[in-house]
């Protein structure tokens, strides 16, 4: 994987690439102190791992990450910070990990390690969905973006489901939880349907959803899904889930319990 190192200090910059070219899963490591110089690599530079320290002057490292993420939708990031009152504003771009300075080679090489087995099978798979943290569709490495939030949920409880048939009644159950399915409820269910399968299409993946007598489901071969590879007992999906699954959506609490409870099972055995 090709990594960058962000720091306003050089020394820390020079540690901490001195720690990253002793990890097999870095194949290039480069260092910066300017966040300007950072963005003009990205713009043109493939970047699997971003290392940012966010008490930075003129650009902070939380907006670089939001910046990085514009170019490099596919890249990590993972903060290095001596200050842990950034933690909470940190996970607004969703951060592949969160460190505190000084970081030792042993917590360094977990979060590599975790990084990659969640990071490099966006340049192989087609279609891969992602159900630990967040949940987030990728084409090509390139995330899908949802006109309605609601849309988006709508597939990941179907993702959850792991290919079952659904009613509308069903779906609408599980995903607005105890309000009355009326008339009106339908159509809103309806739009939203509709806006799911034109995002599908937009992005040339409608084959991920199936329509049929009545019911709604995904179609579990036209995608690669971590979830689905940890049931399925692929060791580096077990590695790699940390106990959230669909984070956003609090009927997916069901499924973390029992997927926390087989890994905890499987540390075990």
């Amino acid at each position: 994987m090709k990594l960058i190192c962000v720091d306003d200090e050089p020394l820390a910059v020079e540690y901490t690439l001195k720690q990253c070219a002793q990890f097999s899963e870095i194949s290039e490591a480069k260092g910066f102190t300017e966040a300007q110089a950072v963005l003009d690599w990205v713009s043109v530079h493939p970047t699997d791992i971003a290392l940012l320290d966010i008490n930075m002057p003129e650009i902070d490292g939380l907006t670089l990450a939001a910046r990085i993420k514009q170019e490099q939708p596919q890249a990590a990031i993972l903060f290095l910070t001596a200050y842990k009152e950034y933690a909470f504003d940190a996970y607004a771009v969703h951060p592949a990990g969160y460190l505190l300075k000084p970081v030792s080679l042993e917590d360094l090489a977990k979060e590599i390690r975790y990084i990659a087995v969640t990071v490099q099978p966006r340049t192989e798979v087609h279609i891969r969905i992602k159900t630990f943290g967040y949940f987030d569709v990728y084409v090509d490495g390139r995330p899908v973006s949802f006109k309605l939030a609601k849309a988006k949920e709508i597939l990941a409880f179907l993702v959850d489901k792991c290919g079952a048939g659904l009613t509308r009644a069903e779906l609408f159950a599980g995903v607005w939880g105890d309000l009355l399915y009326d008339r009106k409820m339908q159509k809103l269910l309806d739009v939203y349907i509709r806006s799911l399968r034109e995002t599908l299409q937009e992005y040339g993946i409608p084959e991920i959803l199936r329509m049929e007598r009545g019911s709604l489901r995904v179609n579990p071969d036209t995608f690669t899904c971590d979830a689905y590879l940890f049931y399925a007992g692929d060791s580096n999906m077990i590695n790699a889930y940390r106990g959230e699954y669909m984070s956003a959506y609090s009927w997916a609490s069901v499924t973390e319990g029992i997927l926390f409870w087989k890994s905890a099972k499987r540390s075990n055995d």
